[in-house]
This record gives structure tokens, C-alpha cells and sequence, in this order.
């Protein structure tokens, strides 16, 4: 069901209570499967419609922890759509110019448009998590962000956007895994960095961080989904659900023809 993996704004969550696995929720892969290139199809025409429409937008959030699969889960979920309809905003380090702004400002620029599908790989939330465990800045800095997170939120939604928020939760073991494959492949030594191991040692810190954001930043407006990702098949099944059923909900329409295009005759 697209709400299995939902929080509820107001209902605190502890992210060790929450499984990693997958299989716990679906423990046949190949029916996932199925159902999974099922919702593909989906997304793909109702992504065509809200493009053609042209007056609601999406935007869709992805974090998780390194090698978590934001990547993957982006690449395998939107694969088929219209281009011209779906923008991908990574965002990793600030520049110089972003920092001379408040921390949203690199963000509201790539909100979506009317139409659009807006998804970020990394986003606003960054800025309590890394600089929180980083130390980057005080907490006097980073802890009031979360009202403020909120709020940008709520305009967005006021101003006509859907915003879905991901979390793709992995268990320590399956970091420890995906990183071992980055090393036994040659051609997937660039997608490994000593840097990862680093944050690794800290992995308890940024799980509280992650902790801290999702209860401060569940919102009805801007929920957070808890997606169980040590199973790649059925992280990109659960994204899907909720997706597809996002959409649905808003049924966004092909737009009458401006003319009677029916009595036209091409000469």
C-alpha cells in the first residue's frame, strides 16, 4: 500500500525500530517485479499528462545514508519518461555564491515549474545533517533550520506542489556490502571515495541526525516515507507505489484542444 512505509506528522519514530529489509513486506522478488515495470508504465503516462497539463507540480526528495541508492532508485523508477518533463538537482557541496545566501536559496531554484517533476538526489536537508555531524556550523545555526525547512515546505504545497519525501533506509552491513562491490569491479572504483569510510565511523551520529529531521519534518503537507532499502527490488517497488498513487490522486488531464482540430485539413 502506498501509506505502509509513511510517517505520521506528530508520531515519533525511532530509526532502529524501523527494518531495513524489504522482504519483510514482499518476499516474492519476481512478482515485485512484475508489478514493479506495471507501475513504470503508469508513472511514465501520468507523467505525460501533468507535463501536457501543465499546472501542478511534483517534487521528490531522496536521502539516505552513503551508498544508500539514491542513484539507483532515481535511474531504475523514472526510466522511460519524458525528459522534457523530469529535472534531476543533485546537491552536493555549496558553492561560494550559495554561501553568501541562506541555505534554501540554492534550493528554490530548483524547485519545479508548472508540470514539472522535480527530483532531488541530496537536497535542503543537508543542511541538518552534514553540518550537524560535521560540526560545520553550531547547533544555535542548524537547529532552527527545521521550522524553516518547514515553512518552504508549506509554500510550495500552498503554491500548488506535491511533495514526496524518501528516506531509503539501509542497514550498516548492506553499506559495508555495496561499498565492497565498488571495490571488486574496476569500473566502479570512481563511485567509491576513502571519504565514505570516514563517514562510516559516524555512522551512529548521522543516524540520529536522520532521526532528529524526520520527526521535525514530517509534515501533512511534506511527509516522510521510510523506505526499507537493503533489497534494491523492492525499494524501487515501494517508490513506485507511492509515485504512482501521488499522481493518480491528482489526475492531471490532457488539456481540451484550443480549436476544433477535427475540421482541419492539412493541404
Amino acid at each position: 500500500m502506498p501509506t505502509t512505509h509513511r510517517l505520521e506528522p506528530g508520531r515519533s519514530i525511532r530509526l532502529a525500530d524501523i527494518t531495513t529489509q524489504g522482504k519483510t513486506f514482499h518476499q516474492d522478488r519476481a512478482t515485485a517485479k512484475t508489478e514493479f515495470v506495471a507501475l513504470r508504465h503508469e508513472l511514465i503516462e501520468l507523467q505525460r499528462r501533468l507535463y501536457a497539463e501543465g499546472r501542478r507540480k511534483l517534487l521528490v526528495v531522496f536521502q539516505a545514508m552513503d551508498a544508500g541508492g539514491k542513484d539507483g532508485t532515481i535511474r531504475r523508477v523514472f526510466r522511460g519518461v519524458n525528459p522534457q518533463g523530469v529535472r534531476v538537482a543533485s546537491f552536493k557541496k555549496p558553492s561560494v555564491e550559495d554561501l553568501a545566501h541562506d541555505f534554501l536559496w540554492r534550493i528554490h531554484k530548483a524547485v519545479p515549474a508548472a508540470g514539472m517533476i522535480g527530483v532531488f538526489n541530496r537536497s535542503h536537508y543537508e543542511d541538518v545533517l552534514v553540518v550537524r555531524v560535521e560540526s560545520i556550523v553550531p547547533e544555535s545555526v542548524w537547529r532552527p533550520r527545521y521550522e524553516a525547512i518547514n515553512r518552504f515546505e508549506n509554500i510550495l504545497a500552498e503554491s500548488g506542489t506535491t511533495i514526496l519525501k524518501f528516506y531509503l533506509h539501509i542497514s550498516k552491513n548492506e553499506q559495508k556490502n555495496r561499498f565492497q562491490a565498488r571495490l571488486d569491479v574496476p569500473d566502479k572504483y570512481w563511485k567509491f571515495s576513502a571519504a565514505d569510510l570516514e563517514k562510516r565511523k559516524q555512522w551512529e551520529d548521522y543516524q540520529a541526525a536522520y532521526e532528529d529531521l524526520l520527526n521535525q519534518c514530517t509534515t501533512l503537507q511534506a511527509p516522510w516515507h521510510v523506505i526499507p532499502a537493503d533489497q534494491k527490488w523492492y525499494r524501487n517497488l515501494a517508490v513506485s507505489r507511492v509515485l504512482v498513487h501521488a499522481l493518480k490522486q491528482l489526475d492531471p488531464r490532457y488539456p481540451p484542444p484550443i480549436e476544433e482540430l477535427n475540421q482541419i485539413v492539412i493541404p
